[in-house]
């Protein structure tokens, strides 16, 4: 779908209300065809987040913009966000900087992908289920943990555990770390700059091991609609069928899981080609709300019974 016109000054000059630029920004980002999914369901919630940021109000207070005239200064600061949206497609996390994930707020820019992860439904309760008691994990692994989201809500569900976040991208630890910090768990999360987990080679045995990888195979990325091509584009696609940092993680968490440890990882698309690709691993899929089902559950027992183990690999 090609742009529409950009808007003129007789078309913006007639925005008055709060109210006015929400719904001469929703109509925009319709007629634009602009991509949701980045944090977002619909062009309501991106306009009203751009509008929290223009006016400085909280979510919450936001209504009380709805009625009232706009200052010049709001409303110029309103419409160059929806412009920068609609025309340069770049993702409204970018535009204001932050994203937010289980109730909590987190720094984002283009050195992360923006959060957005079905972890945040299944953390509190659906994984603590196939665990010890909570007070008794002590060692959490995030594998790619981008913004060191999921890595700090990990952190407070199990409250005993050292968490260790790791990503190949030293700029994405750079944003882990500011989160990190205004979390203030800079003592109980530890970040790696690595390849999956092998610099965790001879660290600890992990209770659990979670990751939101890169899964996208290059075929689709290439389809993906502009915002998404706006992130990095290495933690979203890996390989040919998106599979290739799964494949080395699953060989990873044979060997760092504790016995009764699991490994959980949100996979998109790929339920079908997990099974292909291991036909005799039992894999669990987590149920989700909108029925989606891509997290996997998979026991350090099952890993290690229908995985080689490297020494057997290197032994061929």
């Amino acid at each position: 779908m090609s742009a529409p016109p950009r808007p003129t000054p007789a078309a913006t000059a007639r925005l008055k209300t709060g109210g006015d630029c929400l719904r001469f920004a929703n109509r925009l980002f319709k007629s634009a065809g602009v991509a949701h999914g980045q944090g977002f369901v619909n062009a309501e919630e991106e306009s009203l987040t751009l509008m929290g940021h223009a006016t400085g109000l909280a979510w919450e207070k936001l209504p009380a913009c709805f009625k009232r005239a706009l200052t010049a200064k709001e409303k110029a600061s309103f419409l160059a966000l929806v412009e920068r949206r609609v025309f340069d497609r770049v993702p409204t996390g970018y535009l204001v900087g932050e994203a937010w994930l289980g109730g909590l707020r987190f720094h984002i820019d283009e050195r992360v992908i923006i959060p957005r992860s079905y972890f945040v439904e299944l953390i509190p309760e659906a994984i603590p289920q196939w665990l010890p008691p909570v007070a008794q994990i002590t060692d959490v692994a995030d594998v790619c943990t981008g913004s060191g989201c999921l890595a700090i809500l990990l952190a407070k569900r199990f409250p005993k555990a050292h968490v260790h976040g790791t990503d190949l991208s030293a700029p994405a630890l750079e944003v882990a770390a500011l989160n990190v910090a205004a979390h203030k768990l800079a003592k109980r999360i530890t970040l790696h700059e690595t390849d999956t987990m092998t610099s965790l080679a001879k660290g600890p045995k992990f209770d659990l091991i979670l990751s939101n990888p890169p899964y996208e195979p290059e075929g689709i990325y290439r389809r993906l609609p502009a915002e998404f091509k706006k992130e990095p584009k290495g933690s979203l696609v890996s390989g040919k069928d998106g599979l290739d940092v799964i494949r080395k993680l699953l060989t990873q968490a044979r060997e760092a899981l504790k016995p009764h440890g699991i490994l959980v990882i949100e996979v998109g698309g790929l339920q079908k080609a997990m099974h292909l690709a291991w036909p005799k691993l039992p894999i669990m899929w987590l149920p989700t709300a909108d029925g989606a089902d891509c997290v996997c559950l998979i026991h350090a027992s099952d890993l290690r019974r229908e995985l080689p183990s490297p020494s057997a690999r290197r032994g061929r």
